[in-house]
């Protein structure tokens, strides 16, 4: 029985000197027949428990004594922010929101949050170059751009730096991720389209004291994490942590000349307030300063080459500093102010191309909350100010003058929560003024129903927009070497998207399941594509003369056994088209397929755990170079997979490793086209700029290090530890 009353539909009940156990039913109740008498200890696991729960419990006569979780047992992963931009538990809120726990991150120990999210249903990590190894996060086959990400639910990165944003965050200062699929532009603004991304850290006050994660794999990357927690003051607590990753281990196993990863040194500081207040209103304030030196290139290539056309080199320095913070407004109404500014400088060469670039972002909001009986309402008045330079013709004018790009976005929006019993409606609607593109509308409707205290079905639809910036978003208009137009006054691109969702938990026998199921689909008006076909020697942007179309299906699975094993598996089904002229198209780098699982197996009494990891990708349609390009234009069906064992010490120590990518898997060892003439120097042209077939290059081929889909890191072994200090 939960401290509420509500009964513990599905907890798994395990006795581990006897090796039996049970799940409870529908009422709360459990059974476990023929036991003898005696004491035992009950490990106990819940959907709403951080973790295996243990308990003393006496046996008389086959008769367990009944016992009842405390309010502190509850587990603050399941409360939610992110769907509503209030807390709430996952179970009520009307936005279906994924959760990935700082405990699910450890599954697979990776160097940043961008890698982690691969085994999330529905979620993948794209690289866009092999070379650079830049990236983006893709919902539901939709691109990165259309991607929000947050930190603390600050909108802190956007085009420009998602890969930087995401990297350098110490996993142990992770709370917790939520994952919204789907438009929430009535809340977050433009970006917000396919979906968003919320990455929220500890708290100080109940952060431990100490935590630290380091680990390295037998390719010589080494990753480490630190966190402090103490406090400053009777009033004040602080988190300071720390990640450091690097890796100078050229490898081209491969065999084209180039290294299969990119080598990197990145140092990350954050450093997160909080401060006690009588009236307990919440004021928070954190920073981030970001640091990395990346390259990728031929084997040969060194700094000396850098910036020429000898040698060819991708090298990108990043700085970037973040601020953010929340402060109560210390009135009886409950007022909240937030704020965050990001800063983020790139100076970077793609071969002989220079890309220099600085982005500055301001954003800052009122919240007021308000309950009116079964109303409960949020009104905001966002602002967010973009500011944009690089030594591109996105911030030149026609006399060659250097122009920075500024855009102003104030706008209001208002948020209606009503709740009739079991039936909860949400409507919200969104006003913004683009200092560019002038007045955009996004409304919202949501609708939950609670069968009971574990099922429950959702509705969600709402209007999406997105303001583009091409040159943030496009690598081959940053870096190459075409003439770029944009054929008309572009529109922000525009989305209706539905979504149905069902959770229900089912008790199988001495077996617990956890099902939810959405179905999706999203309609896009004004999108931006670019045109690379109509003439080689430019890419042309314009709005899509059409629409274009992304729905699926996607299933999670939550199997909780009596035994110490739990599984957790899911599925996602799509397709992504555009209609224009007549033409179904389906993007480039776009699955049909997404699964994902996660098994993990603890032997009781041993502080040991098995964790089994893994993805599968289905067939996506590849970028090549024309008809003459040799290179497959689909992919096949590919997974990365991992198995790690972990030893739990009671003084707070783990030390855990592993084998990543149990089947080796790696792209064609053709991924790069003409990575021996990286500089073009033996193609030839015609007077259109095509490259023309000749003994030398019979498929018409150019250097192109944009055919990439997978990482190429083959099988590897990784060992670390992490210590604790509550």
């Amino acid at each position: 029985m939960l401290s509420n009353g509500e009964p513990a539909i599905g907890a798994a009940i395990f006795i581990p000197e006897l090796q039996v156990g049970s799940t409870a039913d529908t009422t709360g109740n459990y059974r476990i027949p023929s036991l003898p008498s005696g004491e035992y200890t009950l490990k106990v696991s819940y959907i709403s428990l951080p973790s295996l729960t243990r308990k003393k419990v006496s046996v008389t006569k086959n008769t367990i004594q009944d016992f009842q979780f405390e309010e502190g047992d509850q587990s603050l992963g399941e409360v939610v922010v992110t769907g509503t931009m209030k807390e709430v538990s996952k179970l009520d809120s009307p936005v279906p929101v994924d959760i990935i726990t700082a405990k699910f991150i450890y599954k697979n120990p990776v160097p940043s949050i961008f890698e982690g999210l691969s085994y999330v249903n529905g979620v993948r990590p794209q690289l866009n170059c092999n070379v650079c190894n830049t990236g983006d996060i893709h919902i539901n086959g939709l691109e990165g751009p259309y991607t929000m990400v947050l930190i603390d639910g600050m909108p802190m990165v956007s085009g420009l730096s998602t890969v930087y944003g995401l990297s350098g965050i110490p996993n142990s200062l992770i709370e917790r991720v939520e994952i919204v699929k789907g438009p929430a532009s009535t809340l977050y603004g433009s970006e917000a389209v396919g979906g968003l991304i919320n990455i929220i850290t500890k708290n100080p006050s109940k952060a431990p004291l100490f935590s630290a994660d380091a680990f390295s794999t037998s390719w010589l990357d080494y990753n480490v994490d630190l966190g402090v927690a103490f406090r400053a003051g009777a009033k004040a607590h602080s988190l300071l942590g720390v990640n450091y990753f690097n890796y100078q281990n050229p490898v081209d196993h491969n065999q084209d000349g180039f290294t299969d990863l990119t080598l990197q040194n990145r140092i990350s500081v954050f450093n997160k307030w909080s401060f006690d207040r009588s009236d307990n209103k919440q004021t928070s304030i954190a920073a981030r300063y970001f640091y990395e030196d990346r390259w990728g290139g031929q084997m040969n290539w060194d700094k000396s080459y850098r910036g020429g056309d000898d040698r060819y080199g991708e090298s990108i320095y990043t700085k970037r500093f973040e601020l953010l913070g929340t402060y109560d407004l210390p009135t009886t109404e409950n007022f909240k102010f937030q704020y965050s500014f990001s800063s983020h400088h790139q100076n970077s060469y793609y071969g002989n191309v220079p890309f220099m670039a600085d982005q500055k972002i301001a954003f800052a909001q009122m919240l007021w909350d308000k309950t009116l009986g079964k109303h409960d309402l949020l009104f905001g008045t966002p602002l967010r100010y973009t500011y944009y330079n690089d030594n591109t013709v996105a911030t030149e004018t026609t006399a060659q003058v250097d122009k920075a790009d500024r855009i102003f976005l104030p706008g209001l929006f208002v948020q209606d929560e009503i709740t009739l019993g079991d039936h909860t409606v949400l409507l919200g609607a969104r006003y913004d003024y683009n200092s560019r593109h002038g007045n955009i509308y996004t409304p919202r409707l949501a609708y939950k129903y609670k069968f009971n205290p574990t099922d429950v079905i959702r509705f969600n639809f709402g209007r999406g927009f997105r303001v583009v910036n091409l040159f943030t978003e496009d690598h081959a208009a940053l870096t190459g070497s075409r003439q770029v137009l944009v054929e008309e006054k572009l529109k922000p691109e525009q989305s209706w998207n539905a979504n149905l969702n069902f959770v229900k938990k089912m008790v199988l026998g001495n077996s617990f399941i956890g099902i939810d199921a959405s179905a999706f689909y999203t309609y896009f008006t004004n999108r931006i594509l670019p045109d690379y076909d109509t003439n080689p020697n430019q890419i042309i942007y314009n709005n899509l003369d059409g629409y274009a179309v992304s729905k699926g299906i996607s299933l999670n699975l939550d199997f909780n056994f009596p035994f110490p094993l739990t599984i957790f598996t899911g599925v996602t089904l799509m397709d992504n088209y555009q209609y224009e002229n007549q033409q179904r198209t389906r993007p480039v780098l776009t699955e049909k397929i997404t699964g994902v699982w996660t098994a993990t197996y603890e032997i009781p009494n041993s502080g040991l755990s098995i964790d089994y990891t893994g993805n599968l990708y289905g067939p996506m349609r590849l970028p090549t170079l024309g008809p003459l390009d040799p290179r497959s234009s689909m992919s096949g069906a590919w997974s990365l997979q991992n198995i790690q064992i972990t030893k739990k010490f009671r003084n707070g120590l783990e030390v855990y490793g592993g084998v990543k990518n149990l089947l080796n898997f790696t792209p064609p060892v053709n991924s790069i086209a003409r990575s021996h003439d990286p500089f073009d120097k033996m193609v030839q042209f015609n007077d259109l700029g095509e490259a023309l077939p000749t003994a030398e290059n019979p498929y018409a081929l150019t250097f192109d290090p944009s055919y990439v889909y997978a990482p190429h890191q083959g099988i590897r072994g990784f060992l670390g530890l992490r210590y604790t200090i509550e």
